[in-house]
């Protein structure tokens, strides 16, 4: 594993109550000096993407706007967790407040990052079972619509259109080789 750059300095380029542009000057283990930019975290305590299993076959979607690509998009419950929260008491308070249900049984699968060479965000996939009705009060600026998918028809959900974001696709994945594995 090669020695990872020293951090000369370190600098803020520009900042938004979401996002933190920052400048790094880099020192590479054979002296080579390089400036890298990067979209770092803006007050970030961690974030998750939960795959909500309503029974071995079906998956829980959400429909909502995606405000990057201007559309309506299906994909997975997920969202940024509170200070001093770990992430399956985040996972299980993001069901409530997105889909409706709590989870009895929790499990990480793994954590993704979108774009390392630039993006300082990474997300943990977790995996909720055994799903009960609760529903909590979110932020979400109006209800979200959940959509029951089979978890065996990802190739579908993806000629359908409607599902582009990669987190959401990987953990649909890892979840299906997670579940098959286990039987």
């Amino acid at each position: 594993m090669p020695k990872r750059p020293k951090i000369l300095k370190q600098t803020v380029l520009a900042q938004t109550r979401q996002f933190c542009i920052e400048a790094l000057d880099l020192e590479f283990s054979n002296g080579e000096r390089r400036q890298y930019e990067r979209l770092a975290r803006s007050t970030s305590h961690g974030a998750v993407l939960i795959v909500p299993m309503l029974d071995p076959e079906t998956v829980l979607l959400v429909r909502e706007y995606a405000a990057g690509v201007h559309r309506y998009e299906l994909g997975l419950p997920k969202g940024k967790l509170d200070a001093g929260e770990d992430m399956l008491s985040g996972a299980n308070r993001e069901l409530k407040e997105e889909i409706g249900y709590g989870a009895g049984k929790l499990q990480h699968l793994h954590r993704v990052s979108l774009a390392p060479s630039y993006l300082e965000h990474t997300i943990d996939i977790i995996l909720a079972e055994e799903l009960y009705p609760e529903k909590l009060e979110g932020d979400e600026p109006e209800e979200l619509q959940v959509v029951p998918w089979s978890l065996r028809a990802i190739d579908s959900l993806l000629a359908s259109g409607e599902c582009s974001e990669a987190r959401s696709i990987a953990a649909l994945y890892m979840a299906l080789a997670h579940l098959e594995r286990r039987g």
